[in-house]
């Protein structure tokens, strides 16, 4: 406005009254319509017949934005799947880092050296959006937060979110952090079809912790019939984002709002859109098929690897090995559910990752030779023995790739902890050498 007053006094001395009074309403509204087209520059919205996959309504449907808080659904999405794969329960404890107490509100608050259940986690992520716990649920699951934005945005592509990249756990600003409203929609239903065992969490409105009643930021929960969930976020960067799933009177959609302007005009925007396309969504469908892809076409954080030779093994079962706190890792590997017949909406086709950071997987492991540093019967403990290994041997081990090698001994399923991507025996016994003088137990085996 500073800049209308200046503009005000300037012209004062060569037109009239009537004159200025025009040109100073014109600069405002100029500097109205400027604002309002910056924020228009934000918004997206979508609007997807779940039942059958169809776009009812899209509006930069495909245009890059900021995921914020939205990406927790991706968090919890993989939560889900260590879920159902057994790899955690609801009760498996979630240790808070130094680095997960650290960031910023809204957070649950746990000091470093805590932890709190799985469940309690994903209440916190759903409610109170706790940028903290879904650090750590990150840094239990990947091992790190770079390793687990790496299956995030690898999990994306098998979905079919083709434009979606993610760089950490909580949607805390970065740049490099993108997606689009169709992407996010995509993660919407995938979340309601893949798990429907645990959807249910989040229809909660609120939970309690401590003594402390933490109620949740979707407005739109008990408001609006049929609303069952998702989720909220904003940034500055992002605006106000809010992703909803409804279900009423045999039709189901999944909808979502990017860069509103406060989260009444977001809401009223998403209430709008429900109303109007809701009535225009089918009550058929077909149970037999997947809307969101569950094709594994892209690769997990750490690979799960059999060898192509036997290598020697332990002649007793091993005892297991107690992994020190910071190096306990749940690394996720992607599961190769039936492929679907239908679309994932407008993309069936596998998708290139190549802007998704490499990361090796296949049902052989890496190829050449490999070095072994333990074996145990447990894979969790398998991956912690890798994740020891590669902080304290940053340096010989900075090329290669950790993996898992399945094997069965008397009937038990035993787990190698190893290295691969050496080129030659010579290459992977010189590194043996060199690991043996920082007091790491290491063997060559070609793959």
């Amino acid at each position: 406005m500073g800049k209308v007053v200046v503009a005000s006094v300037f012209v004062s001395k060569f037109v009239s009254r009537t004159a200025k009074t025009v040109i100073i309403s014109f600069m405002v509204a100029i500097m109205a319509w400027s604002g309002s087209a910056q924020a228009s520059n934000r918004h997206s919205a979508i609007v997807i017949d779940a039942k059958t996959g169809k776009s009812l309504y899209e509006s930069n449907a495909d245009a890059l934005r900021y995921p914020a808080s939205l990406t927790k659904m991706m968090t919890l999405y993989l939560t889900f799947e260590a879920m159902r794969s057994g790899r955690i329960s609801k009760s498996t404890p979630v240790p808070f880092s130094a680095e997960a107490a650290s960031q910023p509100p809204t957070k649950l608050g746990v000091k470093a050296g805590g932890s709190v259940t799985v469940e309690t986690a994903i209440y916190a992520l759903i409610t109170r959006s706790a940028n903290d716990a879904a650090t750590a649920l990150g840094e239990m699951l990947g091992g790190s937060t770079p390793n687990f934005a790496r299956t995030m945005t690898a999990t994306a592509r098998r979905l079919g979110m083709t434009r979606t990249t993610f760089k950490n756990a909580n949607g805390l600003p970065d740049d490099q952090q993108v997606t689009t409203a169709h992407d996010i929609a995509l993660l919407g239903i995938a979340l309601r079809e893949h798990f429907p065992q645990y959807y249910g969490y989040f229809s909660t409105r609120s939970f309690q912790y401590g003594r402390h009643r933490i109620n949740g930021h979707n407005h739109l929960l008990g408001r609006i019939d049929g609303v069952d969930g998702i989720k909220t976020g904003y940034t500055r960067a992002s605006g106000y984002n809010l992703a909803t799933s409804v279900k009423l009177d045999g039709r189901s959609i999944v909808a979502v709002v990017l860069g509103g302007k406060t989260s009444r005009s977001r809401d009223a925007e998403m209430a709008e859109l429900i109303r109007k396309y809701l009535p225009r969504a089918s009550r058929r469908g077909d149970p037999g098929d997947y809307i969101a892809s569950r094709q594994d076409v892209a690769p997990a954080a750490v690979a799960v690897a059999l060898p192509r030779h036997d290598a020697p093994t332990p002649d007793k079962r091993p005892a297991r090995v107690a992994p020190e706190p910071e190096t306990q890792a749940l690394a996720l590997v992607s599961e190769a559910p039936a492929p679907t017949s239908r679309p994932a909406l407008k993309v069936a086709e596998a998708i290139a990752t190549k802007d998704v950071d490499p990361v090796s997987t296949s049902s052989t492991g890496p190829s050449g030779w490999a070095i072994q540093i333990g074996a145990t019967d447990s894979e969790t403990q398998a991956r912690a023995i890798l994740d020891k290994a590669s902080k304290k041997a940053p340096t010989i081990l900075a090329d290669a790739s950790p993996f898992t090698a399945i094997y069965q001994k008397g009937g038990d399923t035993y787990y190698r902890a190893r290295f691969g991507g050496f080129s030659s025996k010579a290459q992977a016994w010189d590194a043996c050498g060199a690991l043996k003088k920082r007091k790491i137990a290491c063997y060559a085996v070609e793959q």
